[in-house]
């Protein structure tokens, strides 16, 4: 039984072999790289659509302060030192940074939005 299933496997083209690890290695990739990178891009998002005023935070560029004013044109006036303020990106918020730095100093965000 063992050597005939070799033979059709060994066969020229392969069978149904290739095309069914092929299919198998794309639904290996959605589920270990593609959906969990969706997912993540998911929560970055949702982060950075819930933060407001008063909250302490870190971009990705390493910048840490506080959020001024929440522009209405998505943008955040973020004070970087007394009376020094810069305008940023809402999508430049580290999630990952600035929860590490919340956790690290037990700063309870401000209710945003």
């Amino acid at each position: 039984m063992n050597a005939i299933l070799l033979q059709a496997a060994a066969q020229p083209g392969g069978g149904f072999a290739f095309p069914l690890m092929m299919l198998l290695m794309v639904v290996v990739m959605y589920f270990f790289m593609i959906r969990p990178q969706a997912k993540r891009a998911k929560e970055q998002k949702k982060f950075a659509d819930t933060i407001g005023a008063g909250e302490q935070i870190i971009t990705t560029a390493g910048i840490h302060g506080r959020i001024a004013k929440d522009n209405e044109d998505g943008t955040l006036k973020l004070e970087i030192s007394n009376n020094t303020f810069i305008t940023i990106d809402r999508s430049a918020v580290s999630m990952d940074m600035t929860m590490a730095y919340r956790k690290k100093t037990g700063v309870v965000p401000a209710t945003g939005k």
